[in-house]
């Protein structure tokens, strides 16, 4: 390593580097469309992290990240706050839509 130079710093501008600007758009255009949005972010093993959007309306969608670091940064340059977890008061503000809803029901009768 030459010296002088930061590991992290380095560290920091690979992820930047592999962040794609089609995944910032998206969560960009989720937080437009929806009076603002906040993030939870979730490991999930080999494919990478969930971004979990929950939109100031209730609404709520998902977005895949290469992993968390990557959805870490896509969501500071959309300009969506990250949550550290599932808050009640996060969840209180999820509305499922009727898709949900009936989606849901299939799966519990197929039991």
């Amino acid at each position: 390593m030459a010296e002088g130079s930061d590991p992290t710093l380095a560290a920091q501008q690979t992820v930047a580097d592999q962040t794609p600007n089609g995944l910032v758009a998206s969560i960009k255009s989720f937080a437009a469309g929806h009076g603002g949005a906040k993030a939870v972010i979730e490991y999930v093993g080999k494919r990478g992290a969930r971004i979990v959007l929950v939109g100031s309306d209730g609404a709520w969608g998902d977005q895949f990240a290469d992993d968390t670091g990557v959805a870490r940064e896509a969501c500071a340059r959309a300009g969506v706050t990250v949550e550290n977890a599932w808050e009640r008061e996060l969840m209180d503000q999820m509305r499922p839509s009727n898709d949900l809803w009936r989606s849901m029901a299939r799966r519990a009768m197929a039991r």
